[in-house]
């Protein structure tokens, strides 16, 4: 896709957007299937399904995807799709190139293990994330300041990890037997 390919298919959403702010509001869903027996969760994506379960360090035997992964996965998939959109609308060339996403953690957080001699317990996630972008391209070193800056801005799953946004856990029960 070009640059005016892009605009043509954005041209009329940012329109919309523009004279009904409500049409561009919407909901992601994620829906899974939980199995007791392995400790897992199904996934029904619209590519198939993917069946989550206890990373290698947490007690899990690695058959499984994980789920800290699948975070990382789906930030460094947000992160090289927009980085494209961004390059493609700022008529960049970028002949080929890779993301790479790292997020550091400490299990014992997830485990509730106390350390001796620590006050407080191990945190439980990821406590840094680093995204690395490797590009083959001439874009000058200002392009790319700017190429980077829009990348950050306009990332859905970057910006939902720097700023946290509400959340809730809430349940239903139903008894069988």
């Amino acid at each position: 896709m070009n640059a005016e390919e892009l605009r043509a298919a954005q041209a009329p959403l940012k329109e919309k957007y523009r004279r009904d702010p409500q049409s561009a509001r919407f909901t992601f869903t994620a829906q899974g299937r939980l199995d007791s027996e392995r400790l897992s969760v199904k996934i029904e994506s619209g590519l198939g399904k993917v069946e989550a379960g206890l990373h290698a360090m947490a007690g899990g035997d690695g058959t499984l995807a994980c789920s800290g992964d699948m975070l990382l996965e789906a930030l460094a998939a947000c992160a090289g799709v927009t980085l494209q959109a961004v390059a493609t609308s700022m008529g960049l060339a970028v002949r080929a190139g890779s993301v790479t996403v790292e997020g550091d953690a400490d299990f014992r957080g997830t485990l509730g293990i106390k350390a001796v001699g620590i006050v407080a317990a191990a945190p439980v996630g990821c406590t840094a994330i680093r995204v690395h972008f490797d590009l083959d391209t001439d874009a000058t070193p200002e392009q790319l300041a700017t190429l980077f800056k829009l990348t950050e801005r306009y990332c859905v799953i970057y910006q939902t990890l720097r700023h946290p946004p509400a959340m809730s856990l809430t349940h239903s029960v139903r008894a069988t037997g």
